[in-house]
């Protein structure tokens, strides 16, 4: 059976009492609340009090409860009423009979990389990227843990969803970004994402040469274009290479072996990639993916040409766990019901047995049909 499952801010459902039936409708099997996230301005179409959420720092959605945490604690939300609003909107779908699962983004946050610049991302060129903490920093990793233990005791999920359980890179940032027109490529992007923050430097073998070689990669160009990371780093690819998938993986490890013996009935997802350069969001599993988890959750936009290549590695990477596909229900295209279905029978045929739809709150009514039609085509 295709299981598929809706994201939501508790926003989308605090103050609307249709929100929970809308997203029945489309045939879902859980919603997943933001339990923890990053900034976001978000609309709300179909809202009956109002049309847009500044939510302008990233916050923790449950209580916040200072001494569980160490040097890095997370914000409340001022932008909501009360110290709950993800057990206020996760009683909502309970009372409608679906699972509910914590949405979880452990390492996108600008707010603690501002506070606690120490800890975050820095490329080779001395930059910072403050919205990025880094996982090889211990805080950073104390911080998730911590993170996770409060969301499995006070929110109770079914489910859990770790998004960003690894460090952030160059790309996924800042707030009105102006980096588009640089012309650098992906291999460029990928080498401006290899951090040099202290715990970082201490574990690359030779981290001098290495800052050396990234800074020229960067620096060349467009002529001529170095074909893969591994081609602008040479002899120093496999080391930084399994640095930074050690790192990911520990991480990973660490966590879901913590949710495992705190909640065995729990559900894990995890947002990850097969490339073993991926930063962001959806981190690597390059190298193994070295944790039980229940379901991998992997990017599938702009579109079949760029994710079947994606959910092919990924099914090669991890050829025993549960694949889902995170799929776009907002796009500047109309609506079209007949060609999302289409492009998700695709990602069946490549391996695929689960949909994660991104996004209940955000899409009109015109987009929320086009997903229930889509979905009802995966489920026959």
């Amino acid at each position: 059976m295709v299981k598929s499952v809706v994201h939501a801010y508790p926003w989308d459902l605090i103050g609307d009492s249709d929100a929970v039936a809308r997203y029945q409708e489309l045939g879902v099997d859980a919603i997943a609340l933001a339990a923890s996230y990053h900034t976001v301005r978000a609309a709300t179409p179909l809202h009956p009090s109002h049309r847009l959420v500044d939510a302008r720092h990233a916050a923790f959605y449950l209580p916040v409860r200072t001494a569980n945490f160490g040097r890095l604690v997370p914000a409340e939300p001022s932008w909501m009423d009360g110290s709950d609003s993800f057990g206020e909107a996760a009683a909502l779908v309970r009372a409608a009979g679906l699972p509910v699962y914590a949405w979880t983004v452990l390492t996108h946050n600008s707010r603690l990389g501002d506070l606690h610049p120490d800890v975050t991302v820095v490329n080779a060129f001395g930059d910072r990227y403050p919205y990025a903490l880094c996982t090889a920093q211990p805080d950073v990793v104390e911080y998730t843990s911590v993170l996770v233990s409060e969301v499995l005791e006070l929110g109770a999920p079914d489910g859990i969803i770790l998004e960003a359980c690894g460090p952030l890179g160059f790309s996924h940032g800042g707030h009105h970004e102006k980096t588009d027109g640089t012309d650098w490529n992906a291999v460029q992007q990928k080498l401006l994402s290899l951090c040099f923050c202290s715990a970082c430097t201490a574990l690359y073998a030779d981290p001098d040469a290495l800052r050396e070689a990234v800074r020229a990669g960067v620096d060349r160009g467009a002529s001529p274009k170095f074909g893969s990371v591994e081609e602008a780093l040479g002899a120093l690819a496999e080391d930084v290479q399994g640095v930074r998938t050690g790192v990911v993986r520990s991480l990973r490890q660490k966590l879901v072996g913590e949710i495992r013996a705190a909640a065995p009935s729990v559900r894990i997802g995890v947002h990850v990639t097969a490339d073993p350069w991926g930063t962001g969001p959806f981190a690597t599993v390059a190298g193994g993916l070295g944790a039980d988890v229940d379901v991998l959750t992997t990017m599938c936009w702009p579109g079949p040409d760029v994710a079947v290549p994606g959910i092919e590695a990924l099914r090669a990477a991890a050829p025993d766990t549960r694949i889902a596909a995170y799929v776009l229900g907002l796009s500047p295209k109309p609506a079209d019901g007949a060609a999302l279905s289409k492009e998700w029978l695709t990602y069946l045929d490549a391996g695929v047995e689960e949909f994660h739809l991104y996004h209940g709150g955000l899409a009109s009514a015109a987009r929320l049909e086009a997903l229930r039609e889509a979905v009802t085509a995966v489920s026959r």
